[in-house]
């Protein structure tokens, strides 16, 4: 599966500050938010290495992709995933291109990946400014 990703060189809770941002000025909301890391220790007692799903929804797009396929909401929200990276963080999402295949969704997947690109692309240039 291809991915839009990158690394920013701010801790997992600052990174995390800026992929809120960067979404909402693309008109995505956080509906979900699951501490991976925190999940397995509490269930089953596993120690592992943070990381932390986002579940990101841009109503707009939601809502036109829904119309065209009901079974889109299979796929909804979209996860972004934050994760250590080195001295930074990994931001990752999948390509909605590649995950809503068919025609009926292609705009709407196109249009996700440009927002999605537009927010990790101002993730990583306020990380490095």
């Amino acid at each position: 599966m291809r991915s839009i990703e990158t690394t920013v060189d701010l801790a997992m809770d600052e990174a995390e500050q800026e992929v809120r941002r960067a979404l909402g000025e693309e008109g995505f909301g956080v509906l979900t938010e699951i501490d991976v890391a925190a999940t397995l220790k509490a269930k089953i007692g596993v120690e592992r290495p943070p990381l932390r799903i986002l579940g990101a929804c841009n109503p707009d797009l939601a809502n036109r992709a829904l119309q065209a396929d009901p079974t889109v909401s299979l796929l909804l929200p979209c996860n972004v995933v934050l994760e250590p990276a080195g001295t930074g963080t990994r931001v990752a999402s999948a390509d909605p291109v590649d995950v809503l295949g068919g025609d009926a969704v292609a705009a709407v997947a196109a249009e996700a990946r440009e927002r999605l690109q537009r927010a990790f692309a101002r993730i990583g240039a306020t990380a490095t400014a």
